[in-house]
């Protein structure tokens, strides 16, 4: 799926309440609350914070959701200023590419 469909889908399923987007604060203190079930996860994984109580979803399919709930967070408030996050992306790339190209050592792929 592009993030072009993923925008849309999101769209698609906010503007099916009448509450529509939160307000871009609001919207930004859930993506944060997102980041920090996320950093949980991945401390969890690493063994530097194990949990108290044990999940029955497997480790790699709670650290997938708390990704999607944070790429989730992050597109409602791409959607709310009408950022098409698919080009930008395509921006950083090139700009990844030109900065940094040459910055580490290629993997030999022969």
């Amino acid at each position: 799926m592009h993030l072009n469909d993923i925008q849309k889908r999101v769209d698609k399923w906010i503007k099916q309440f009448e509450v529509g987007y939160w307000p871009p604060l609001s919207m930004f203190a859930a993506l944060v609350e997102e980041v920090g079930e996320l950093g949980r996860e991945i401390n969890s994984l690493e063994g530097h914070k194990p949990k108290k109580i044990a999940d029955p979803e497997t480790p790699k399919n709670i650290l997938g959701l708390e990704l999607a709930d944070t790429l989730f967070s992050l597109v409602c408030i791409a959607n709310h200023y009408d950022v098409n996050l698919e080009s930008f992306l395509d921006r950083i790339f090139e700009k990844y590419s030109s900065r940094d190209g040459n910055r580490w050592t290629r993997k030999d792929f022969s």
